[in-house]
């Protein structure tokens, strides 16, 4: 038997990236999978090719109506739920462009200089999804005698990060929320945990590393993926990159029987980046 047949589980955002890789693990554990992803057409595609195919839906996790409507869609079609993933979220990344090996040229100005519109926009990408995600799930895990929430932040919520402010303040809540989620709901066998992902390749990574290509000399020759991995090399403990898939085995485990007694922690998959 599976570790998760029987479950049903939501993972926000993930029509592609850390989200498609959670999504395909839980799968492959005997998870019924619902993707909620801006993205209808690819969260449907994606959902669909899953080892179960499971169901895709358009949210936009922002917008309260939206959340609790497809959260209850969710319900309605599997029967309940147990696990839930709040993935989506947007940002320039977990990596503070400033720590990075010629990367000062990328920062993104000073705090003084940061609009507030893009405060309160990276505020709610990544923060108030998580509340919402969770809000109008947390009726139907106390329903189902308990569950599993999985918050996935970022070590830039560990660590200072100058020129991603707003990113990492957001982050820092949701390690915070977690926390103060897991104690509420612990009578209620509803365990909260938070992953922290470290280097991977993924569409903003891409964009990252597509700017250093034009703004760092030494990158010039190279491709994004080269100067990825590059960065890697020299920023990750263990010199390898992180993948969807290593943050879904940990959603899985976390999410499993096997972590019965795991609540309230914030784990960082990153190579041992926040080591340094």
């Amino acid at each position: 038997m599976q570790p998760l047949e029987g479950k049903t589980a939501i993972v926000t955002g993930g029509a592609r990236g850390i989200g498609a890789g959670i999504a395909a693990v839980l799968a492959r554990q005997g998870a019924r999978v619902a993707i909620l992803d801006l993205d209808g057409d690819q969260a449907a595609v994606t959902a669909a090719a899953l080892p179960t195919p499971g169901l895709g839906l358009a949210c936009d996790v922002i917008v309260e109506d939206q959340v609790r409507d497809a959260v209850r869609r969710v319900v309605d079609a599997f029967g309940g739920l147990d696990i839930l993933v709040n993935n989506a979220g947007a940002g320039r990344g977990p990596v503070d462009p400033a720590a990075l090996p010629g990367g000062a040229a990328l920062a993104g100005g000073s705090l003084e200089e940061m609009p507030s519109g893009a405060w309160d926009e990276q505020l709610a990408q990544n923060l108030r999804s998580t509340f919402l995600g969770t809000k109008a799930a947390l009726p139907f895990l106390k329903e189902r005698g308990g569950g599993a929430i999985i918050n996935i932040a970022s070590i830039a919520g560990l660590q200072a990060a100058p020129t991603l402010p707003a990113y990492a303040a957001a982050k820092a809540g949701v390690i915070s929320f977690t926390r103060t989620c897991a104690l509420a709901y612990a009578p209620f066998d509803i365990r909260v945990n938070a992953i922290c992902p470290g280097f991977l390749w993924t569409r903003a990574w891409e964009g990252l590393a597509a700017a250093m290509k034009r703004t760092v000399p030494r990158y010039a020759d190279l491709t994004p993926r080269e100067i990825f991995l590059d960065v890697v090399r020299a920023g990750v403990p263990l010199g390898r990159e992180q993948t969807p898939e290593d943050i879904g085995e940990l959603a899985a485990f976390l999410a499993s029987p096997a972590a019965r007694n795991i609540t309230g922690q914030a784990i960082s998959v990153d190579g041992g980046i926040t080591l340094r």
